[in-house]
């Protein structure tokens, strides 16, 4: 395992141990969390080193998922070693998909800008909490309303996130959230209205909380774009790709992320 790939692995089962449950195994990881059973993430076997018995795997897998009436789900990384595994995969009637996932880490470099009168930027509070809310629960890739209401509230109550809103004239238009794991950052849910869109909102937001990072003296500020578009979007505020990583998705039922996404 290279050592991008550890670092990235590290904050990741960091962010996903906030909102689900970890059992480890021999071969990776079994994640669930029965009162999100439509939340991805929070409920799939998440496999990083190839399993000497693919189909004994996915056995349990199986069994695992389906006492739980969850989705059996599978993230799969290393996919260049797990011919095998998805073979079986295919066998056993999972649909399959992979999916390109940028690594990107800021350069640490402020760029000065000249503040917009328009623009507020605060913390999410109680007091803001619902217009926050409203924004993700519109943005299909974070998985709907359904998905995020109950995720939402769980990020908020936890230490290790800080939620911010961007209002342009008093209005809610965009919103983004730091992740924080010992020395770490990790930026997610950055999202705009689509009507609020193509204005420059989400580069005020962005340069905001590189300032929030700098200040807290944080050693690297990290952002994994879900394709190369966006990828090429956060190049422009200073984020660097260290390199892609392709991860397999496999499911026995439901949508594809591509297809949550819209691709």
């Amino acid at each position: 395992m290279n050592s991008l790939f550890s670092k990235v692995l590290e904050l990741d089962l960091a962010y996903l141990d906030t909102f689900s449950n970890r059992i480890e195994t021999s071969w990776g990881y079994l994640f669930y969390n029965e009162n999100q059973p439509a939340y991805y993430d929070a409920n799939h076997a998440h496999i990083h080193e190839a399993p000497s018995n693919p189909k004994s795997v996915i056995e349990e897998v199986l069994d695992f998922y389906q006492k739980r009436n969850l989705t059996p789900r599978f993230y799969i990384f290393n996919i260049e070693n797990q011919g095998p595994l998805i073979k079986e995969l295919y066998a056993s009637g999972f649909r399959y998909e992979e999916l390109v996932s940028p690594v990107q880490i800021w350069n640490k470099e402020l760029t000065s800008r000249q503040q917009k009168n328009r623009i507020q930027i605060e913390r999410v509070t109680e007091a803001n909490y619902t217009d926050a809310l409203e924004i993700e629960c519109q943005i299909k890739e974070f998985g709907g309303r359904g998905v995020r209401e109950k995720a939402f509230a769980v990020e908020f109550k936890h230490p290790s996130f800080s939620r911010y809103l961007l209002k342009m004239d008093g209005t809610a238009c965009s919103t983004a959230c730091l992740f924080e794991h010992r020395n770490q950052v990790r930026l997610e849910h950055v999202a705009t209205l689509e009507e609020y869109r193509g204005k420059g909102l989400i580069g005020d937001l962005i340069y905001f909380l590189q300032e929030e990072v700098k200040k807290k003296g944080l050693e690297n500020l990290w952002v994994f774009p879900i394709d190369e578009r966006v990828e090429n979007v956060y190049a422009k505020y200073g984020f660097q790709s260290l390199g892609k990583f392709i991860t397999g998705h496999a499911f026995l039922s439901g949508k594809s992320v591509m297809e949550i996404r819209g691709s």
